[in-house]
Parts: structure tokens; C-alpha cells; sequence
């Protein structure tokens, strides 16, 4: 029997995960004078990074609803180490 395939980007409880372009990820660098190496780190096989085709070094920009600010950005490089 085939396991069904579940997309876990479309549950309620899953935010929603973006990968920054290049000139993105250099102006959120250049904004807080940080280094990729500062951000937390995401694995690249995360159940909710599956539709990003990420790579070692992506930034990956997690938008959470926020009760009082209405919405709340994240910040992860992507890294398997």
C-alpha cells in the first residue's frame, strides 16, 4: 500500500515558509550587519521546506500570525550541520 502524500504547507498550524533572492537575503544582511552564520538554523529536509528547493546557505523567511503585530517575521539559514 502507497503512503498518501500530505502537503503540510497547506495546514493551519504550518506558517508560511519563503526563500529570499539574492539581493533579499544581502539587504536583510546589511539591515541587522549580520552574517548568515548569525541566523538559527533550519535542516533543508524540514517537513515544511519541501516546495523551496532550498540549499546550503539560503535564507528562508518564515511569516507567523501575530495577535498584536498581525503578522511576525523569522529568519533561518538554511544548513544540514
Amino acid at each position: 500500500m502507497k503512503k498518501a502524500e500530505i502537503d503540510l504547507t497547506k495546514h493551519d498550524l504550518v506558517p508560511k515558509h519563503l526563500k529570499l533572492s539574492e539581493k533579499e537575503k544581502k539587504d536583510l544582511l546589511a539591515q541587522y550587519k549580520i552574517s548568515v552564520r548569525e541566523l538559527p538554523k533550519i535542516d533543508p529536509k524540514d517537513p515544511a521546506m519541501g516546495h523551496l528547493n532550498a540549499k546550503e546557505g539560503d535564507i528562508i523567511k518564515i511569516i507567523r500570525p501575530s495577535r498584536t503585530a498581525g503578522e511576525i517575521f523569522f529568519y533561518r539559514r538554511v544548513t544540514s550541520a
